[in-house]
């Protein structure tokens, strides 16, 4: 397994899950592409790349404001290389704590904005790209709360929910061609977006984003042959694939 030179653009990368997937492709020699809102927390990601002896590209893009860049980010990543291997839409908000009938139609709107208008525009913009590689994947991430019912976090988990449906249905779409996408569920970890969920949970006692990393980078592979448009979770991905991905 071989992620170099493969070009990858990973949202969210300032911290959490973002932050460890870019550090450890990084390390396999991958060329990254960091987006997120906040500069510094990108600036913090790069400096652990350049620490693994990568180079990463700094993308600040607030996705709640700023989609109307995308088609941006796409020309610059076409100019540069050519052509785009891996997408992880991983960028989320979670939205207030709060009954359905209590949220304001901006707080909503923010939600889909983030967690689904986002995914939509980046992999359309960045599909064209994606299909000049040799084995081009998207990888949406979505969660738990996207297939159960989670009281009082109802925008993120129908917004979640959406994203998944949104997977399934291109995946199907696209079948026949060279994009693969999936849609993963890498479960409860120690991240600072599960941790404004969960603000009394004791995080010591989670899964670190490191231990999902293998996941994700099997999926990047270009020698893996899975079936894509599928769900997967660290353990089904465990249950269904072996190592030689017969």
């Amino acid at each position: 397994m071989s992620l170099e030179n493969r070009v990858i653009l990973i949202t969210g990368a300032g911290s959490g899950l973002g932050r460890a997937l870019a550090v450890a492709f990084a390390r396999q020699g991958a060329h990254l592409f960091l987006l997120g809102r906040d500069q510094k927390r990108l600036e913090a990601t790069d400096d652990l790349i350049r620490q693994a002896g990568g180079k990463a590209g700094l993308i600040p893009l607030d996705l709640e404001t700023g989609l109307q860049r995308v088609p941006e980010v796409a020309k610059a990543l076409f100019e540069r290389f050519g052509r785009l291997d891996l997408l992880v839409n991983n960028a989320a908000i979670t939205g207030p704590r709060t009954p359905m009938d209590a949220h304001c139609p901006a707080e909503w709107q923010a939600v889909f904005r983030v967690n689904l208008d986002a995914p939509f525009f980046l992999t359309r913009e960045l599909l064209p790209l994606l299909r000049f590689s040799n084995a081009g994947v998207v990888i949406q991430v979505v969660c738990e709360e996207g297939v159960a019912v989670a009281p009082f976090r109802g925008a993120y988990g129908a917004s979640k929910a959406a994203l998944l449906h949104m997977t399934r249905t291109w995946a199907a779409e696209i079948a026949s061609g060279p994009v693969r996408m999936h849609a993963v569920d890498p479960g409860p970890m120690a991240t600072p977006l599960r941790a404004r969920v969960f603000p009394g949970e004791d995080a010591s006692r989670l899964p670190r984003p490191e231990s999902v990393v293998s996941l994700f980078a099997r999926l990047a592979d270009p020698a893996f042959r899975g079936e894509h448009g599928q769900l997967l979770t660290p353990e089904s991905f465990a249950r269904k694939y072996s190592t030689d991905d017969s």
